[in-house]
């Protein structure tokens, strides 16, 4: 099944030309060859190309100028090629580079990192072994803005590989395999989420047909065939990945068998646990007593990577705040100016363990607008316990415009410097929404609320209520210092954009 281009083609970039050339193809007539996606190698090559080129740029500029400090120019040329070749050979053993990784997820960055780290050691090391002090400016100012140069042409080759998937272009074809109510939820992952590079093709079921009044396809994906007869099918059409998702059909032989039956065929065999929500580092797959195991290891809530992110917290408040302090006296006279009322809003929330606390907003509507929220009950667009409104007609004209931007939360950086927020985690709700909390829903209050978090960054009120939920138990459950990073990196982004902020 190819993509079909609708409409008049435009005009790529360069980089995205060279990416959607040649896209995924199936070669059925030559069922032991693997299928051929020209874009999965030349993405490899544009990021590879791209971190020797930080490497280089980085060692003879920033080296450079290092030496001019010490009144000479590239006094020591044979640095500069050390850390070069250092940089190159940790990203390598650290498998930056490796096809799994590259272009979604935190995981490509945290081994970039990874490897950055290890060339800084090593060189350091070096410079110890041998005595040569001149290595603490390299190890200390040229790696590390090495990091920074690879990170930034990473997230540019990034975008321009998510621009291309959004257009249907550069994706894996992908065989799903498994019961019809879980090949469905694949279906509508993949389909939400086209940065991933997942494009379901074709489906095998247990008797091979589908459901309902259309035996032969599923939310317009074709079954092609029975689960016996899944390794044919992949050999035949050629897929990059076969995704195995929850029936009862797949027993551990079943399994064994099939990644047997794969074996050369150029697909990768991917399985979906049944913890569906759990991810991330929190999944460790062990060896015990020659079974392999997938060991779930609990959620951390203390301990010193928590200290870390407190320890963040409070610095990057203070940063921030100092950078935003000219937009928030600007917002605070434009509020003033524009209607009747203080500058700033203050409101109760529930924190980490259900304590309540108070939030500090800038006002964006207008006096005495919770008395009447209860006459606007009838035009609720919000969803589970939130009360949202697109056209609320107590927003003011300026707080139309801070909300965009999401300005009027910049006082909330004061709960994070006080400790009761965090940067970046749940929501903070309203006492009478945790009041109708579930259980499960519940354990958003295990940790503090964020400023933003992965609700900010996947559509905000856009969202409906069980994804907003599901987004931040995800996050309660899977937390760590690269996610945090992540969500603080794609906030930025969101809020100029200003999607769903309403």
């Amino acid at each position: 099944m190819r993509d079909q281009q609708l409409g008049a083609p435009r005009r790529r970039p360069v980089i995205l030309r060279g990416l959607s050339a040649n896209r995924n193809t199936r070669l059925p007539q030559e069922p032991s060859r693997p299928p051929v996606s020209g874009w999965e190698p030349r993405y490899r090559r544009f990021v590879i190309t791209s971190d020797v080129a930080a490497a280089v740029l980085t060692a003879f500029g920033v080296g450079g100028a290092i030496s001019v400090g010490g009144a000479a120019l590239f006094k020591d040329l044979t640095l500069g090629f050390l850390t070069v070749i250092s940089v190159v050979c940790s990203l390598a053993m650290n498998r930056a580079w490796h096809p799994t990784v590259l272009g979604q997820g935190a995981e490509e960055y945290v081994r970039l990192g990874r490897g950055m780290f290890a060339a800084a050691v090593a060189l350091g090391l070096a410079g110890l072994a041998t005595g040569v002090v001149t290595t603490r400016p390299w190890v200390f100012v040229v790696i590390p803005a090495t990091a920074v140069v690879a990170l930034g042409f990473r997230y540019l080759l990034r975008q321009v590989l998510h621009r291309a998937r959004n257009e249907g272009e550069c994706l894996l074809p992908v065989m799903a395999a498994g019961s019809v109510e879980t090949v469905r939820d694949l279906i509508d992952r993949t389909k939400a989420a086209p940065h991933i590079g997942w494009r379901v093709d074709a489906i095998c079921t247990v008797d091979g047909t589908g459901a309902g009044g259309s035996p032969t396809e599923i939310d317009g994906v074709s079954v092609i065939g029975t689960l016996d007869e899944l390794a044919d099918h992949v050999r035949r059409g050629g897929y990059r990945i076969v995704a195995i998702t929850a029936d009862s059909y797949w027993t551990p032989r079943r399994l064994q068998q099939l990644a047997w039956k794969l074996e050369g065929s150029g697909a990768e065999m991917v399985v979906a646990p049944t913890l569906m929500e759990v991810a991330g580092p929190r999944l460790h797959v062990t060896g015990v007593l020659g079974m392999p195991l997938l060991r779930v290891s609990a959620p951390t809530f203390t301990g010193m990577r928590r200290y870390v992110k407190g320890v963040v917290d409070r610095v990057g408040a203070f940063v921030l705040l100092t950078l935003g302090l000219p937009f928030m006296l600007f917002a605070a006279v434009a509020i003033a100016v524009d209607s009747r009322g203080p500058v700033f809003y203050k409101q109760r929330r529930v924190g980490k363990n259900g304590n309540e606390f108070t939030i500090l907003k800038f006002r964006t509507m207008v006096r005495d607008a919770d008395r009447v929220k209860h006459t606007l009950a009838t035009a609720n667009e919000g969803a589970g316990v939130l009360f949202k409104m697109r056209r609320d007609p107590r927003i003011t004209r300026v707080g139309s415009i801070l909300r965009r931007y999401s300005i009027d939360e910049l006082p909330q950086l004061l709960n994070v410097l006080t400790g009761v927020m965090s940067l970046v985690g749940p929501r903070p709700p309203l006492p009478e929404e945790s009041a109708r909390y579930e259980p499960d829903m519940r354990r958003r209050l295990l940790v503090k609320p964020g400023l933003t978090g992965l609700w900010q960054v996947s559509g905000r009120s856009d969202l409906p209520w069980e994804e907003a939920v599901r987004l931040d138990l995800r996050y309660v459950e899977d937390w760590s210092l690269a996610l945090d990073a992540m969500i603080l990196w794609k906030t930025f982004r969101a809020v100029l954009g200003g999607q769903g902020a309403y």
